[in-house]
């Protein structure tokens, strides 16, 4: 088998272009979960849908932690991400049967259309359908989006092209927080303007995505050998691609044999990279990261800030979130995974239990914190988004896109951003509660989370860094000490493809 030399592709305007139109879908994501704490902490907003939680916020002195908790509430925060949770599944049958690019055109769609019903919602159900219709855009674009740019990035560059991805959550983040703060002064229709804005990124990904290319691996899939060889050398920048075309095909090849792919992924050999994907996604929601995302605004509430200084803060972390990013785009290929999850448990960890001491000691159900105390509880969270956004933030979705093969990879990434999307709603779902009955305890929660991801970094997760994504089966997991014993060479015979070689050499694939 040729040897593939990836060092000759060339980064051309067009390819980067492809990159940054596909990576709006994180920007619309990031923008979501950025938007609905700030909303549901104004007055307007509350009057209008939730008026027994504002009358609630008025009397806050009688309970500091709980002034926020109502199910209704947390419901139009979550109903996004079980929408999203449904919809991921039928994204995967989407990029099997259509491709990656027809799902993103669909993400842009659903999430236009939620912004518009958003941001004309008079009533309570048009606010929770609008929701459902931007989970539905999520679903689909966090499919689509990070296989996208996966596939259609060389290897020497995958996790710094996927992490785009991530870098455009952040800025969505930071967005929303900008237009919240701004927001939060135009009375009474503030709100109206914070969620329907929310369709400027999915204008941008759904113009956006008639412009960008087919992946290459999808055409070929698709039977499209022709189109995927001329995609290829667009994306590549030079003509001479055949070896990697050659692999491409030889891969799709090895697909065709699995008629099931959901059916394959059961199977015991298809374990590591299912629990891998799977358990990167919990992890990446239980260290908490979401509940200070969405409700940061709310969180410095609680600590002491007024209105403003609370979205001004919540401004301040995502500005700190956006700029951490740029160290994974870096150092993702040049330190590895590894590296970067556990340098990150370990700031994580000790933010989380200091928050939790200082809450725990100094916060009351009446009163506040000082302003010297606030200021370091700020502190401690930007510090906590800092390795956050440089390790599983774009981890979390770089690794599952990376690890599965070409058979299940479609069903087994609608699985991660599944996992994903349930954990996220039972988070957001949740987390107002649990601050009103654990109060300063639940910074400990967390803590223990973050303790047990460390552990299953260094016990469970192979380094995938320079591994080409076709053979990761003999290079990762085959080689691991405790994958290998999962790895089943009987499931797919390579001698019935007369092309595919049995044994990969470390410079082929």
């Amino acid at each position: 088998m040729s040897t593939i030399q990836w060092d000759i592709s060339k980064i051309t305007f067009y390819v980067v272009a492809c990159w940054i139109l596909a990576a709006f879908g994180g920007l619309m994501f990031g923008y979501d979960i950025g938007i609905s704490g700030g909303v549901t902490a104004m007055d307007d907003f509350l009057m209008k849908f939730f008026p027994a939680v504002h009358e609630r916020k008025l009397h806050a002195k009688e309970n500091n932690y709980c002034k926020y908790d109502d199910q209704s509430l947390q419901l139009f925060t979550s109903s996004l991400y079980l929408a999203a949770l449904v919809a991921s599944f039928g994204a995967s049958k989407s990029c099997s049967l259509l491709g990656r690019q027809p799902t993103i055109v669909m993400a842009g769609s659903f999430f236009l259309l939620g912004a518009a019903l958003s941001c004309a919602a008079s009533q309570k159900w048009m606010l929770i359908l609008g929701r459902i219709l931007f989970g539905v855009g999520v679903g689909f674009g966090n499919e689509s989006v990070p296989l996208f740019l996966t596939e259609i990035a060389p290897v020497q560059h995958r996790g710094a092209v996927n992490i785009l991805f991530q870098l455009f959550v952040t800025i969505g983040i930071l967005i929303a927080n900008m237009v919240n703060y701004g927001t939060s002064k135009l009375h009474p229709h503030g709100w109206r303007v914070s969620l329907g804005l929310a369709g400027v990124p999915a204008l941008f990904l759904f113009l956006g995505s008639l412009v960008i290319t087919e992946s290459p691996t999808s055409l070929v899939e698709r039977g499209k050998e022709n189109k995927g060889r001329e995609a290829l050398k667009k994306i590549r920048g030079v003509s001479d691609v055949e070896a990697e075309f050659e692999q491409i095909k030889m891969a799709c090849e090895q697909a065709k044999l699995v008629r099931h792919p959901f059916k394959k992924l059961m199977k015991r050999s298809s374990m590591p990279p299912l629990i891998i994907g799977i358990m990167m996604q919990v992890f990446q929601q239980f260290t908490g990261i979401n509940a200070i995302m969405f409700y940061a605004p709310v969180l410095f509430q609680t600590v002491g800030f007024k209105n403003d200084a609370s979205l001004l803060s919540a401004v301040i972390t995502g500005t700190v979130n956006v700029l951490s990013t740029f160290v994974s785009i870096y150092a993702v290929d040049r330190a590895g995974r590894r590296k970067l999850l556990l340098q990150a448990c370990v700031q994580m960890f000790i933010c989380q239990m200091t928050i939790g001491v200082i809450l725990m000691a100094k916060l009351k159900t009446t009163g506040s914190l000082d302003k010297g105390l606030a200021a370091v509880v700020v502190v401690l969270v930007c510090l906590f988004v800092m390795c956050f956004a440089w390790s599983w933030g774009p981890l979390g979705w770089l690794i599952p896109s990376e690890t599965f093969p070409l058979e299940t990879r479609t069903a087994g990434f609608a699985f991660a951003v599944s996992a994903n999307m349930l954990f996220t709603f039972i988070i957001a779902q949740a987390f107002l509660s649990m601050l009103c009955n654990m109060r300063a305890g639940i910074f400990f929660f967390f803590s223990a989370w973050i303790l047990a991801m460390g552990l299953f970094v260094v016990f469970l997760l192979p380094e995938t860094k320079g591994v080409p994504i076709d053979v990761m089966v003999e290079r990762v997991w085959k080689q691991h000490p405790v994958w290998k014993k999962f790895m089943d060479t009987s499931d797919i015979d390579c001698q019935k493809i007369k092309k595919l070689p049995c044994k990969m050499s470390k410079k082929s694939i």
